[in-house]
């Protein structure tokens, strides 16, 4: 997998999380003004492997 660091058609910074088959399984969903802060995004998803997983099909709305 690799994270891949781009500026979108309106000069913001963006990320893509890309498997090695090519397909794209996450994307940061904004843009941002400054890289440093679309790399802070980039360390955050790196560090949510400690994140737990909810069933949201088993909350009651």
């Amino acid at each position: 997998m690799r994270f891949e660091l781009y500026r979108d058609s309106g000069g913001e910074w963006r990320w893509r999380l890309r498997v090695t088959n090519g397909n794209v399984i996450a994307d940061s969903a904004e843009g941002y003004a400054r890289r440093e802060d679309c790399e802070h995004g980039i360390t955050l998803v790196k560090g949510s492997s400690e994140a737990s997983v909810v069933d949201m099909t088993l909350k009651i709305a």
